[in-house]
């Protein structure tokens, strides 16, 4: 019984040991993509620390030879000490410097015209604040992952229906397509962008939620197979693994902002104008959580 038991446990730590290094690979050869508009020294100082950490998220919509652009920009800071998370939203249409570029535009071009690293120098311009990693996601992967992790619940608040799916009022569970039409309505929705913006957040919750108090080692693979095809970021395996142990409690509170504007036509291309106010704000409530 023994040798049994030996030989059980040493095939189990050998299939760990085999999986753990599939991830560690996926990771650092498929994800892992740097960029010189951060400092990787200074990130991984507060890393080492357990100070918050602000991470821009970009959902993008790639195009056959560009980058595409990053039809979702979002904020998001973590702060392991009091266990919380928030998320801000830049709408996509928001006049401001493009940094590198030279030109005032919609804020999400920043993406289609240097990438990673152009967004995050026109985001930390826009909101005079330091981002610490950036992670980018294709839209079109985002049916990937939510299938990799078994489908996400959310709580609907508007009625409607795009394309094949009906998404009736209250509590919903979505599959990969579900999930991908949900986010992507916006012409049906009295707040437009905002809205949509309050889906996307929603369902990237869902995944946040789902993957950290996921169990079933088995789709592991499906989850590293789709984040490899579909994401990028500036973490390495081992800050990712450093963020799920010290930081896992920050998705306990969770608080969202939509930032505000004025909707203008400038040469005939459509704007949001946001003040100098509500830039401010958002700059205050981003600098409350990493103080």
């Amino acid at each position: 019984m023994l040798l049994i038991v030996g030989i059980l446990f040493l095939g189990i730590c050998t299939f760990l040991y085999s999986l753990y290094a599939d991830v560690k690979d996926t990771v650092n050869e498929d994800v892992h993509q740097t960029v010189t508009s951060i400092d990787d020294e200074a990130t991984q100082k507060k890393l080492s620390n357990k100070e918050p950490l602000n991470i821009l998220l970009l959902g993008v919509d790639e195009r056959k030879d560009d980058f595409g652009r990053s039809d979702t920009m979002i904020v998001m800071t973590l702060d392991p000490a009091e266990e919380r998370m928030q998320m801000v939203s830049i709408p996509r249409d928001t006049r401001t410097d493009i940094i590198g570029n030279g030109t005032v535009d919609k804020i999400n071009h920043s993406y289609a015209f240097g990438g990673s690293d152009m967004a995050v120098d026109t985001v930390e311009n826009f909101l005079d604040i330091e981002l610490d990693y950036y992670a980018t996601i294709n839209m079109e992967g985002l049916e990937q992952v939510v299938d990799a992790v078994d489908g996400v619940k959310i709580n609907n608040d508007l009625a409607f229906k795009n394309g094949e799916f009906d998404f009736p009022e209250g509590e919903l569970e979505l599959n990969g397509r579900e999930a991908l039409a949900y986010v992507r309505m916006r012409k049906d929705d009295p707040e437009g962008d905002i809205g949509r913006n309050e889906r996307q957040r929603q369902v990237i919750e869902g995944i946040i939620e789902k993957g950290a108090s996921f169990s079933g080692i088995n789709k592991v693979r499906d989850i590293m197979d789709a984040l490899g095809e579909n994401v990028n970021t500036n973490m390495d395996f081992a800050q990712m693994r450093t963020l799920m142990s010290d930081y896992r409690g920050a998705r306990k509170n969770m608080h969202t902002y939509q930032m505000e504007g004025e909707g203008k036509f400038i040469d005939d291309i459509w704007y949001l104008l946001v003040s100098e106010e509500e830039i401010e704000k958002v700059h205050d409530m981003i600098n409350s959580y990493n103080s």
